[in-house]
C-alpha cells in the first residue's frame, strides 16, 4: 500500500484526507494553467450507478461492503465522486 507518511503500511483514513487535499491542490494548478483533466472513477459501477441514482447511503454501505472501507473514507470517496459530475 502506499506510504505517505513513512510511518506505517497500512492506508488510514487521515492518509486519505491528506491525499484529498493533495488532490484538491493539484486541481487548482491544473486549472490555473488551464489544463483540463478529465477525472475517471475507480468506483464500482455499481455504486456509481446508485450514487447517480442520488442514493448516495446505499452507495456508500455498497462501497464499504466492496471495499471494506470505513464509514468516513466511503462517505469521502462517494461524495468526492458526485462533486467532480457537478
Amino acid at each position: 500500500m502506499l506510504d505517505l507518511l513513512g510511518l506505517s503500511q497500512e492506508f488510514t483514513d487521515q492518509d486519505a484526507l491528506r491525499l484529498r487535499r493533495i488532490e484538491q491542490k493539484l486541481d487548482l494548478i491544473l486549472a490555473h494553467l488551464g489544463i483540463e483533466f478529465s477525472v475517471t472513477s475507480t468506483l464500482a459501477p455499481e455504486v456509481r450507478a446508485l450514487a447517480d441514482r442520488g442514493d448516495k447511503i446505499g452507495a456508500i454501505k455498497l462501497l464499504r461492503q466492496v471495499t471494506g472501507a470505513g464509514l468516513a473514507a466511503a462517505k469521502q470517496e462517494v461524495e468526492a465522486y458526485l462533486d467532480r459530475k457537478r
